[in-house]
């Protein structure tokens, strides 16, 4: 790509994550070479067996426990979120035409990451890696960073009526 940006998906609401998986499919059926990177994930899911199906074309890798991270995050946790963000600093240095790392913003937001390690990985990209970051509460230095933000707002879901995540749809 002769031109390269950073999009920024957060909000409270539902499908931050859709978007990142959406945008990486679009490049992937365009031949390009993706790095997907989860922080405070670690279960199965749907774009993982989807993501799979690509073979070399995409590396997803995981970097988080199979449970929420709770307001203070255990050591584990923040050590998951250290060698996540060491294996995607690596990726944008060269080799991925798109690296996103989803629910970045929410990591250092709860204190998972520094914000100065994850800008000075932006920062450092090799040219031409477009960059996609999700999650919620993306501080106001990433936002004037990126070149592109979109905040997903929720009015309505049915997890407020006790709908538990279903697999396929929510993960």
């Amino acid at each position: 790509m002769k031109h390269s940006y950073v999009h920024i998906y957060t909000g409270e609401g539902k499908g931050k994550t859709t978007a990142a998986v959406g945008l990486a499919f679009r490049a992937l059926g365009r031949g390009k070479k993706v790095f997907f990177g989860q922080f405070m994930k670690g279960r199965e899911t749907g774009e993982a067996l989807a993501f799979a199906k690509f073979g070399d074309q995409v590396c997803h890798r995981q970097f988080g426990g199979e449970r929420f991270v709770p307001k203070e995050p255990s050591p584990e946790d923040v050590e998951l979120a250290a060698a996540g963000m060491d294996a995607c600093a690596a990726a944008l240095r060269g080799g991925y035409d798109l690296v996103v790392l989803d629910e970045v913003c929410g990591a250092v937001a709860q204190g998972l990451l520094p914000l100065g390690r994850l800008v000075e990985a932006l920062e450092s990209r090799a040219p031409g890696t477009e960059v996609a970051l999700t999650g919620h509460d993306a501080p106001a230095a990433l936002r004037n960073l990126a070149d592109l933000v979109s905040r997903v707002e929720m009015e309505k879901h049915y997890y407020q009526q006790g709908v538990p995540a279903r697999e396929g749809i929510e993960f």
